[in-house]
């Protein structure tokens, strides 16, 4: 009797001393990773910028990490269902042990950083992120074993989508030939200041994660080359050339705030320096990142709204760029330096790669497409994306104003026709209606 009665008080008291014990609390944890995906984001274009990848590498590596953190939180939401079976190639990811508990916020991060540090160069950034949101969610008191657990499926997750995104082609392509530049008066060839070859002329031959081709939304061909004073194509050129010369404050200010040329050549004396900005998906990306927070999402709502701008930007890229090295237009900075005026300049620098279409229209209305999808035709935002890099925010009624400025700055910009402008924007909507159409999460 008496040893059962030692056995009632032994258990009495473990269970005391347990309740003094710290605990899995999740209420700290839950503040500390709120609006975690836009934060880490932010923290993943800082190391773009200062990496100086490309507008198509940088959409890139902007959708696969975002993928592989929805897939390490849809659990939350017993209706969100799997990219698996809806993404070119993605044909199997693991899932959670049922036998075991995990934080899938901490899952989701670890799962977003892994897959971003492979992306990039510098890995260490990337790595020391994830260390410090590691030992702060360590010191809110994480259950070590919910700890271990998710860090293990994390790692599952990132190892995983990694091994999918190593078969898109993104290596193949760098054994494919240059790009060529011949004495054709309407091919593509290189432009001042710094006269770079050509930007990935083989970005059609990465896999698209929706499309079922590159050229599946093929907007056509330019108007046809000709520098007569009387053809078509010479009024074209002409209307960059007259509306960069009659530019209102406004317009320049709207030419330079959508501007994302990742690497800006400038030229002093004998010396050439360059100014890191974010590139055209980046600004997307922040736009969604900032609705995000505006609206206090919650984490699979975030998950799922930078996963689908990444994938609609990813594969406007993909389209874009095959159309570009298809027609492999002249630049208007060539055409009228040649054919109108040989000290004409652009506002803007003129990117390193051929003209139609224009990638900012296309990756901004496939972008707007799909966030008008998820917060209605008339949200309007205040963009704070170029703060940052030294302009003033731009407010905006809906996303769709939002794309057909940044659309319309290229041409203010004198960088692109306006047939690029149009038709990219057609192109733009296209993909971003396909994906909405194509993909679909939440179970039926």
């Amino acid at each position: 009797m008496q040893m059962k009665r030692f056995n009632k008080f032994g258990i009495i008291l473990i269970l005391a001393l347990s309740a003094c014990s710290p605990k899995h609390d999740l209420q700290k944890l839950d503040a500390y990773f709120e609006n975690g995906l836009s934060r880490y984001n932010r923290q993943l274009t800082e190391v773009i910028v200062a990496d100086i990848f490309t507008p198509p590498v940088a959409s890139r590596i902007y959708a696969y990490p975002n993928i592989a953190a929805y897939e390490g939180i849809r659990f939350l939401d017993s209706t969100k269902v799997s990219f698996v079976g809806q993404l070119n190639g993605l044909d199997t990811l693991p899932l959670p042990d049922n036998d075991k508990n995990y934080y899938y916020p901490l899952v989701s991060m670890v799962a977003f950083m892994n897959v971003g540090e492979a992306l990039v160069y510098d890995l260490e950034r990337v790595d020391q992120v994830e260390k410090e949101i590691l030992q702060e969610a360590r010191e809110l008191g994480i259950d070590k074993e919910i700890y271990d657990n998710s860090i293990t499926y994390g790692e599952n997750l990132a190892e995983a989508i990694l091994g999918w995104a190593a078969k898109d082609g993104y290596l193949r392509r760098t054994a494919l030939p240059r790009y060529s530049v011949t004495d054709d008066p309407g091919r593509w060839r290189p432009t001042p200041p710094d006269y770079m070859e050509a930007i990935e002329p083989h970005w059609n031959t990465i896999r698209p994660f929706v499309l079922d081709s590159a050229n599946q939304f093929d907007p056509g061909m330019p108007t046809t080359f000709d520098s007569s004073e009387g053809s078509r194509f010479y009024q074209e050129a002409m209307e960059v050339y007259e509306t960069v010369k009659q530019l209102d404050t406004v317009e320049i200010e709207i030419a330079k705030f959508w501007d994302c040329n990742p690497n800006i050549s400038t030229t002093k004396g004998h010396v050439m320096y360059f100014q890191q900005q974010i590139s055209p998906g980046g600004h997307w990306m922040h736009i969604a990142a900032q609705v995000l927070e505006e609206q206090k999402a919650d984490p699979v709502l975030a998950a799922e709204t930078m996963s689908m701008v990444g994938i609609a930007v990813a594969d406007a890229f993909i389209s874009c760029w095959d159309q570009k090295y298809r027609s492999q237009l002249t630049r208007p900075e060539t055409f009228i330096n040649e054919y109108i005026d040989p000290d004409w300049m652009p506002i803007l620098q003129t990117p390193a790669f051929p003209e139609h279409t224009s990638g900012h229209s296309v990756a901004s209305n496939a972008a707007a497409t799909v966030l008008t999808h998820l917060f209605g035709k008339n949200y309007a935002f205040v963009d704070a994306t170029e703060v940052p890099y030294g302009l003033p925010v731009r407010s905006f009624s809906s996303f769709h104003q939002a794309s057909q400025e940044a659309a319309i700055s290229r041409l203010y910009g004198g960088i692109h026709y306006r047939p690029a402008i149009e038709l990219g924007i057609t192109q733009g909507q296209q993909i971003g209606q396909h994906i909405i159409t194509k993909i679909r999460l939440q179970e039926k």
